[in-house]
């Protein structure tokens, strides 16, 4: 920033300094004619602010709070003597700033009023008999604060007409002032405009050179390039500021496109993560066992069935699938699993034909799938049924994954539910899922869980019916 610069405020500050020049004497005037005005006025206005916003809200305030005392309510704060005291004193604040007669009668009722509410509430914490205190309340309390709510109402009435007479003073002396300042504006206009013109120019025309530019950005010229030029600092900084932008901005699309593809490889991971090391070690060994065996065609079709499950997992690296190749997928899981847990897993595939070209998360039925296997029927004596069903209902797609395993117990269930609603990474891998399907399908997408310890767990996914996310 140059020394030269002048601030859009310094630049006005030497116009208002010359105009004060010329207009102090008429300033002076004016001011002095009308302070005393102006003043009474002020106070006036202060006193009936301040009175309707102590009117508004003490009755009702003081009656609930004591209502609350005298029934021994857990909302109760105790006696409100400290806001009678400060009503009180608030009250005799206005009398001293008030000078219409009427306006005073009514404040000093209202100080009266205050003091005997303060006499009243000591008697109701002075006596124990709770039907006393009940009618003291309503004869006494009740109707003390409607008092005070109709004198302050009075108050303000008169004030406010006295208000009106000093405005009406005011009315007239201002006219006689505006002769007087009228006679100065003609010399003022003058160079007032000549002034004006001249600072107008010094912003305008950075402003429309830094509209260009703006122009410029916003088809996609990122490239930084010399600041406008401007003899106003704030114009000068602006443009240095929107140079330092673009080159932020530039700088932050190189960022995230690096990090979009970071994200990319991230995901790519995870989803690697997701083929279980201990599935595969247990599955080579039961092909292995199978050979061994001399079961030959029993370890072909699981070589078969295992190659068609990682076939389906990659997906060609794709990260959305078919509903028919995602029952593909846990179809070759559940037949390698069937073969290692022959002696408890039984299972069902029922989808109905018009929704299998449905696209949709890759891995999103075998987790629960697996959830299915490992935290139903494995937790229970002897065998179980999966079965997998899905359909169209109204305007979504429903794949419900039913287990009659050992179910789940109430509190964990409900932990699971919170899990699955908040985001918290627990539940199996129930979480990923429903918040994969949210983001490819929105909030009318996801999971629910029921399920009943003992007795099974159905998990059901809700996809809506509609053309699939981008």
């Amino acid at each position: 920033m140059k020394k030269d610069k002048l601030s859009i405020s310094m630049q006005m500050r030497r116009l208002l300094l010359a105009l004060v020049a010329i207009s102090v004497a008429v300033v002076m005037l004016v001011t002095l004619t009308l302070s005393s005005y102006q003043i009474r006025y002020n106070d006036a206005l202060h006193n009936i602010t301040e009175a309707t916003d102590f009117n508004r809200d003490f009755k009702d305030d003081i009656d609930l709070k004591m209502y609350y005392y005298v029934i021994e309510s857990r909302f109760s704060t105790g006696l409100p003597l400290n806001e009678v005291r400060a009503a009180k004193a608030f009250a005799m604040d206005l009398a001293e700033s008030t000078e219409d007669k009427d306006s005073s009668t009514a404040i000093n009722s209202v100080i009266n009023l205050c003091e005997n509410l303060e006499t009243q509430i000591e008697i109701i914490d002075q006596t124990n008999s709770y039907d006393e205190r009940k009618i003291q309340l309503e004869n006494n309390i009740y109707v003390i604060t409607s008092l005070i709510e109709e004198y302050m109402d009075e108050y303000l009435y008169c004030e406010a007409s006295h208000l009106n007479t000093i405005k009406n003073e005011i009315y007239i002396r201002l006219i006689v002032e505006m002769v007087i300042i009228l006679a100065v504006f003609g010399v003022l206009v003058v160079y007032l405009i000549r002034y004006t013109a001249i600072l107008g120019r010094s912003i305008t025309d950075p402003v429309e050179k830094l509209n260009d530019r703006m122009l410029e950005i916003g088809n996609g010229n990122l490239t930084a390039r010399a600041p406008v030029e401007s003899n106003v600092n704030e114009m000068y900084n602006l443009g240095v500021g929107v140079e330092q932008m673009v080159n932020r901005m530039d700088n932050l699309m190189r960022e995230s496109t690096e990090k979009q593809e970071n994200l990319r490889k991230a995901e790519l991971a995870l989803l690697q993560a997701q083929i279980n090391p201990h599935f595969l070690y247990n599955t080579l060994d039961t092909i292995i066992w199978l050979i061994e065996a001399e079961k030959a065609e029993a370890a072909e079709k699981m070589v078969s069935d295992l190659s068609d499950f990682f076939r389906h997992t990659l997906s060609n690296g794709k990260d959305i699938i078919s509903l028919e190749d995602e029952r593909k997928q846990v179809t070759s899981y559940l037949q390698i699993q069937q073969v290692r847990y022959r002696d408890i897993l039984t299972y069902t595939i029922d989808i109905e034909e018009e929704v299998l070209g449905k696209m949709l998360p890759k891995l999103t039925l075998q987790p629960l799938v697996e959830n299915a296997l490992y935290h139903g029927l494995k937790e229970k004596r002897g065998g179980g049924t999966i079965k997998i069903k899905g359909a169209r209902f109204n305007d979504e797609i429903i794949i419900k994954i039913i287990d009659d395993g050992a179910g789940i117990p109430h509190d964990r269930l409900v932990e699971l539910r919170r899990a699955i609603d908040g985001g918290e990474r627990v539940g199996f891998g129930l979480v990923t899922v429903h918040e994969r399907l949210r983001l490819f399908f929105g909030d009318k997408a996801g999971l629910d869980v029921e399920s009943k310890e003992g007795e099974g767990t159905t998990i059901t996914v809700h996809i809506p019916d509609e053309e699939d996310a981008q």
